[in-house]
C-alpha cells in the first residue's frame, strides 16, 4: 500500500485504532508514511498508540471520542474537519460484536440498539460529517469494515425490541453498513472519493472475538492485509464493492435492493437528524 491513494499532505483516519484490527492498520499505513488520526474511546489507550507510532518515526495524532454517542460521534467529524481540512482515507473500523451476553439487550447513550448505534449509525454520521475533507483531498477513500455476515434490517423492529440476539443485532447492522456502501459510491465517486466494504478476515483473534466465547480461526495480520488489498484497488479506482477477505464477492443480495436502500435511507435519516449539521451530507 502506497500513498497513491491520497495526495501527500492528506491524512487517514483509524476509528477503533486502539486495539486489534485497527492497531495493526494504523501501525501500517503510518509506516507506509501516512499521518494517522488515531481514535480511541480511552484516552490512554489512545495516547499509547500515538506514542507507538511516534516512536517508530511516524506521524500520528489521537482523537478521543464514543462512538456509542452520536453527539461525540459528530464532535469528532467536527474536530477533524477543522483540524484536517483535507482528509485522505476514512476507515470506519470500529465495532461492537455479538456481547458476552448475547440474549442481554444493550443500548447505546441515545438509547438506540447499541450494535445499530456503534457499527451503523456512527460510521454514516462520520462519514457524512467528513466529506468535505475527503473531497478536498482528492482521490480520497471511505472503507467501511464489515462482516460475512450479514442479515437484513427488521423495518418494523429496527431496535430490535423483540427476540433480541446479539450476534442477529450484528450481523442486522453489517448488513445495513454494506448497504450504505453501495448506496453512496457512485455519488461520492463524482466528489472523487472511492467507497467500499470489506470482511477482513474470520473470527480473527481479536477482543471481540474472544468476547463472544468463540475459537479465533485467523489473526488480524490476515485481516490487516485483507484491507490493506481493498485500498489498493481503492487507488485504482475501484467503487462500491464488497470484498470478502482481499477478494471481490456479493454481499447479501437484498443490499442492492432499491426498494431496501431507500427504506433504510430514511430510517437513517429520521434516526440521525438530530446530530445533522448543515454541513452533513445527506445520504
Amino acid at each position: 500500500m502506497t500513498r497513491d491513494a491520497a495526495t501527500p499532505h492528506a491524512p487517514a483516519l483509524v476509528t477503533g485504532a486502539t486495539s486489534g484490527l485497527g492497531r495493526s492498520l494504523a501501525r501500517r499505513l503510518a509506516e507506509d508514511g501516512w499521518t494517522v488520526l488515531v481514535h480511541g474511546r480511552d484516552k490512554g489507550r489512545c495516547h499509547t498508540v500515538v506514542d507507538e507510532l511516534r516512536s517508530a518515526g511516524g506521524l500520528a495524532y489521537p482523537y478521543v471520542a464514543d462512538l456509542a454517542s452520536l453527539e461525540q460521534t459528530a464532535e469528532l467529524g467536527r474536530r477533524i474537519a477543522a483540524d484536517h481540512p483535507s482528509l485522505g482515507l476514512l476507515l470506519n473500523n470500529a465495532g461492537v460484536g455479538a456481547g458476552r451476553d448475547a440474549r442481554r439487550r444493550e443500548l447505546s447513550g441515545d438509547g438506540y440498539e447499541l450494535r445499530l448505534a456503534v457499527n451503523y449509525l456512527a460510521p454514516v454520521l462520520l462519514t457524512r460529517c467528513l466529506r468535505a475533507p475527503l473531497r478536498a483531498a482528492g482521490s480520497a477513500q471511505v472503507v467501511n469494515v464489515g462482516s460475512i455476515g450479514q442479515s437484513p434490517v427488521d423495518f418494523d423492529d429496527p431496535q430490535f425490541t423483540r427476540g433480541y440476539d446479539g450476534m442477529e443485532a450484528y450481523t442486522r447492522s453489517k448488513f445495513a453498513l454494506a448497504a450504505f456502501s453501495f448506496s453512496i459510491a457512485d455519488d461520492y465517486a463524482r466528489d472523487d472519493i472511492r467507497v467500499n466494504c470489506v470482511h477482513p478476515a474470520n473470527y480473527m483473534d481479536t477482543t471481540m472475538v474472544i468476547e463472544a466465547g468463540v475459537r479465533p480461526w485467523s489473526t488480524v495480520a490476515h485481516g490487516t492485509s485483507s484491507v490493506l488489498t481493498v485500498l489498493a484497488a481503492g487507488a485504482s479506482g475501484v467503487k462500491g464493492q464488497y470484498f470478502n477477505e482481499g477478494r471481490r464477492a456479493s454481499a447479501h443480495r437484498l443490499t442492492q435492493d432499491p426498494r431496501v436502500r431507500d427504506r433504510l435511507a430514511q430510517l437513517t435519516d429520521q434516526l440521525l437528524a438530530p446530530w445533522e449539521t448543515e454541513s452533513s451530507s445527506p445520504w
